[in-house]
């Protein structure tokens, strides 16, 4: 259950280009909503992903991705995106990313993410990067406390 609200969540609010005829969430938006959570969750940690990439040519891409829809989201409904570092390895970066709507888990997701070079050939993760990261594996950063 969401208690509070810490520096890897992200709010947003469905809105009705978000949903279906019916006013839920089209399901493919819900990956919408975890890349946008994603790309804040690593900006938040000082990773801002087009400025590295012209700085060493790494970018990261979307390897796999597991994915439970648990319940639905609808128009208005204000929605808590809950990204955290599952794993960090010489080549990947795992992250759990859940959704919620008030105290009500809606959707799971986990997210192996690589890196490819400029050739977009696979490359390792950066050590800065993985510096970064490493501590905040089983959520354990300063980040995460509540603000």
């Amino acid at each position: 259950m969401l208690s509070k609200i810490s520096a890897n969540t992200f709010r947003l609010r469905v809105y009705y280009e978000d949903t279906d005829a019916g006013g839920i969430v089209y399901h493919a938006n819900y990956l919408r909503f975890t890349d946008r959570a994603r790309t804040e969750f690593l900006r938040t940690c000082g990773i801002h992903q087009q400025a590295y990439r012209k700085k060493t040519g790494v970018l990261f891409v979307v390897a796999k991705c597991s994915i439970t829809y648990i319940a639905s989201a609808r128009l208005d409904d204000l929605l808590d995106v809950v990204t955290t570092v599952s794993d960090v390895t010489p080549l990947r970066l795992v992250l759990s990313q859940e959704i919620f709507r008030r105290s009500q888990k809606v959707f799971t997701s986990t997210v192996t993410l690589a890196c490819i070079d400029g050739a977009e050939k696979a490359a390792p993760l950066p050590k800065d990067i993985k510096a970064i990261l490493a501590p905040f594996v089983n959520n354990n950063s300063p980040l995460n406390k509540a603000t």
